[in-house]
C-alpha cells in the first residue's frame, strides 16, 4: 500500500486533545465499565422545541436548499444586530459590514489567523487555552508566545509582564472570557488596560466570547470587549449559539467587531466555505428572538451542578476554582500525580472522565477540568468516585 507524509504542519501536531480523550474513553467502555464522562463541553440539555420547530420550517423551504451566503443571511446578521444592544450596554453594530456568520465559533477563530499572519509574525495566547489558538496561528506560518494565566493573578494575563518587545512584534493576542478552562471572568478594568495596550501597540484583540451568556450572577454578567471605549478599533469578538442554546451540533455562531477585520475574515471565508445552511440560520434567529427564557433555565440547571460539584470536591480536599460563569470547574491535581497520571489513573480505575489541565498548555498542569454536562446525581456519583482514587 502507498505511504503518504502528512504535511509538516500536521505531523508536527500532538493529537487533538478531545480525539484522544475519546479514544481513552471508548476502550475502557469497551470492558463494560460505567463510564461518566465529564472531559468535554458538550451540553446534554436538548435544543429547544421552538428552535427545532423553526428548522423544520427551514428546512421545507426550497429556497434554502440552495447555497447560502458565505456572511450570513441578512436577518440572521440583523438577528444579531438587534440581541447585540440588549446583552451588552447598547452596543450597537452594522449587520452588513461588523457582522459575519460562522459554521461555529471554531471555524472562525481558526481561519482569522490566515487573514492577518504572514509566516514569522508573532502573536500572543493566553493560557491555558483552548487549542485551537495556538494551532490556528502555527497553521498560518505564525510564531506563538504564551502568557500564563495564574490563580495568584485570579487567571487573568499580567499585561505589563509582556515585554515591550513583544507587544511591538505582536500581530494579535487572543483571550477567552469567561474561560475555558478555568471558567475565570474578566472585570472592565482589565478590558481597559487591554484596549489601551492594543491601541498603543497596534495589537488585534481576539475575544473569544463563547461562554459569555452562561453566568450565575445577574448582577455580574459578563462583558464583551465591545462594551469598552476604543475596542471596536482594534477587536474581533467571536460569539457562538453552542453552548447558550444547547446546539454544539448546529454549528452556528458568529463574529462581531472592527469592520476591516471582518472584512478580513470574509475574505478567507469566501474561499474556503459555503455558508451556513440557511433553514439553521432561521433557527438560529428563533433563538436570539426568543431565548431568553431557556437561557435563565439552563443558567439555573448549571449553577445546581456546579454547586454540588463544588461543595463534593471540598468535601473530598480537593480545591478548586468556584466558577462564576461558564461550563466548567477547575480543580487541583491530588498531590502525587501530573495532570495527565491523574486522569489517565481516574478513567481506569473508576471510569470517570476529565480533562487534564496539561491538555490546555504547560501552565494547566497541575490541574484537572471537569464539565458540567451530565446531570447533578451524575455528577456527585463522579466525584464520589474522584474521593475514592
Amino acid at each position: 500500500m502507498s505511504r503518504f507524509p502528512l504535511a509538516d504542519r500536521l505531523a508536527k501536531l500532538p493529537p487533538y486533545l478531545f480525539a484522544a480523550i475519546d479514544k481513552a474513553k471508548a476502550e475502557v467502555q469497551a470492558r463494560g465499565v460505567d463510564i461518566i464522562s465529564l472531559g468535554i463541553g458538550d451540553p446534554d440539555l436538548p435544543t429547544p422545541d421552538f428552535i427545532i420547530e423553526a428548522l423544520h420550517r427551514g428546512a421545507k423551504n426550497p429556497e434554502n436548499h440552495r447555497y447560502p451566503s458565505y456572511v450570513g443571511m441578512k436577518s440572521f446578521r440583523q438577528a444579531v444586530a438587534d440581541w447585540f444592544p440588549k446583552r451588552f450596554n447598547g452596543v450597537t453594530l452594522d449587520p452588513d459590514t461588523e457582522i459575519v456568520s460562522l459554521i461555529g465559533s471554531k471555524e472562525g477563530i481558526a481561519h482569522f489567523p490566515l487573514a492577518y499572519i504572514n509566516p514569522g509574525d508573532l502573536a500572543l495566547v493566553c493560557t491555558p487555552n483552548y487549542p485551537v489558538y495556538p494551532v490556528a496561528v502555527d497553521f498560518a506560518g505564525g510564531k506563538v508566545e504564551y502568557v500564563p494565566l495564574t490563580a495568584e493573578n485570579n487567571y487573568l494575563p499580567d499585561l505589563e509582564a509582556i515585554s515591550a518587545d513583544s507587544w511591538k512584534k505582536a500581530k494579535m493576542i487572543f483571550i477567552n472570557f469567561p474561560n475555558n478552562p478555568t471558567s475565570a471572568m474578566a472585570d472592565r478594568a482589565f478590558f481597559e488596560r487591554l484596549v489601551e495596550k492594543a491601541r498603543e501597540y497596534n495589537v488585534i484583540i481576539v475575544s473569544d466570547a463563547a461562554y459569555v451568556d452562561v453566568y450565575f450572577d445577574p448582577a455580574n454578567k459578563p462583558l464583551s470587549i465591545l462594551e469598552i471605549d476604543g475596542a471596536r478599533e482594534v477587536a474581533i469578538e467571536f460569539h457562538s449559539l453552542s453552548k447558550p442554546f444547547n446546539m454544539t451540533g448546529w454549528r452556528i455562531g458568529m463574529a462581531v467587531g472592527n469592520e476591516s477585520l471582518i472584512q478580513g475574515l470574509g475574505k478567507i471565508k469566501e474561499n474556503v466555505d459555503s455558508g451556513i445552511f440557511q433553514a439553521v440560520q432561521e433557527a438560529g434567529i428563533a433563538a436570539l428572538e426568543q431565548g431568553e427564557a431557556v437561557l435563565d433555565a439552563n443558567r439555573a440547571i448549571y449553577m445546581e451542578r456546579r454547586d454540588a460539584v463544588v461543595d463534593a470536591l471540598g468535601k473530598a480536599g480537593i480545591d478548586c476554582l468556584i466558577p462564576q460563569a461558564a461550563l466548567y470547574v477547575w480543580g487541583t491535581v491530588p498531590k502525587g500525580f501530573t495532570s495527565a497520571e491523574f486522569a489517565t489513573d481516574l478513567l481506569q480505575k473508576t471510569g470517570v472522565v476529565v480533562t487534564p489541565g496539561s491538555g490546555f498548555g504547560i501552565h494547566g498542569e497541575g490541574f484537572f477540568r471537569i464539565s458540567l454536562t451530565v446531570p447533578t446525581d451524575r455528577l456527585k456519583e463522579a466525584v464520589s468516585r474522584i474521593a475514592s482514587l
